[in-house]
C-alpha cells in the first residue's frame, strides 16, 4: 500500500492535470489541506515537496504553492546559441532590454575570468530579456575590447553574436560553462520580474574563439519557473 503522502501527491496531481487548479493558481494552505485529507502538516509538506521537485508547483515565500507550467521553455546547455538563435527556434515572443553598455578597466574579479591585463578595456553589457511581457532573464556579458570593439546598443538589442561572426569574421569555438541556483541579488530584484520567486538559476559562461582566445565572461541568470536546461550525454565506456 501506498504511504499516504504519496497517495496525497497523486490526488493532487490528478487535480491539477484536470485542471482543477490553473497555472498560476495558489493550492490550499498546509492548515487547509491538513484538514481536507485528515492528515498531519509533516506529510502534507511531504507531498507538496514531491509536487515542487516534479515541476508542478513552486513554493514562493509569503504566497504558498503556486501551480507552474511544466511546459517550459527548453533551453541548450552544451551547445553555444545566441539568445536571438534561440528565441528564432523556439517561436518565442521575446524583447531584449539595454540597461547598461560601457567600458570598464579590468576590475580583480572580471580580469579574473577574462585572464586580461591592466591595458585591456572590456565591454560590460547588462541587458534583461522579456517573454511575453515579463522580464525572466538578467544577462551580463563582458567582452575583452581586443577582440570585440565598437560595440553599440543596436548591436546588443539584436545579437552580438551576429555582430562578432559576420561583421568582425570572428569563429566562435567553445564554452566552459558551470551552472547553479542562487539567492536573488537586489539587482535581480530591481531588473527581474521575480514574483516572490526566492531563487534563481545562474549559467556562467568563459566563452573562446576558435583559436582558444578567451573573448567573453557572461553571467545569464534565470527565473526558475520558465526554463528547463537540457543537455544530450553519451556514455562512454571505459
Amino acid at each position: 500500500m501506498l504511504k499516504k503522502y504519496l497517495m496525497i501527491y497523486n490526488d493532487l496531481v490528478r487535480k491539477i492535470e484536470e485542471n482543477g487548479w490553473a497555472i498560476g493558481d495558489l493550492l490550499p494552505s498546509e492548515n487547509e489541506l491538513s484538514a481536507e485529507y485528515e492528515t498531519s502538516r509533516e506529510t502534507i509538506r511531504k507531498s507538496l515537496d514531491l509536487l515542487s521537485q516534479n515541476g508542478y508547483i513552486q513554493k514562493i515565500q509569503g504566497k504558498g504553492s503556486v501551480v507552474i507550467d511544466r511546459n517550459k521553455f527548453s533551453f541548450p546547455v552544451s551547445g553555444i546559441q545566441s539568445y536571438s538563435e534561440l528565441t528564432e527556434k523556439l517561436k518565442l515572443n521575446s524583447r531584449t532590454n539595454v540597461h547598461t553598455l560601457e567600458r570598464l578597466k579590468p576590475e580583480d574579479q572580471t580580469a579574473k575570468f577574462l585572464k586580461t591585463d591592466s591595458t585591456e578595456s572590456i565591454w560590460n553589457v547588462i541587458r534583461t530579456r522579456e517573454i511575453d511581457g515579463e522580464r525572466v532573464i538578467l544577462d551580463k556579458d563582458y567582452f575583452n575590447e581586443k577582440y570585440v570593439p565598437m560595440l553599440s546598443k543596436e548591436i546588443c538589442q539584436t545579437s552580438i553574436y551576429d555582430y562578432i561572426e559576420n561583421k568582425l569574421n570572428l569563429v566562435i569555438g567553445f564554452a566552459k560553462k558551470e551552472i547553479v541556483v542562487e539567492t536573488p541579488t537586489k539587482e535581480d530584484y530591481e531588473l527581474l520580474d521575480l514574483e516572490g520567486f526566492t531563487n534563481v538559476v545562474v549559467i556562467r559562461s568563459q566563452v573562446h574563439l576558435e583559436d582558444t582566445s578567451l573573448f567573453q565572461f557572461t553571467e545569464s541568470r534565470h527565473r526558475p519557473d520558465k526554463f528547463r536546461f537540457v543537455d544530450f550525454a553519451r556514455r562512454v565506456k571505459n
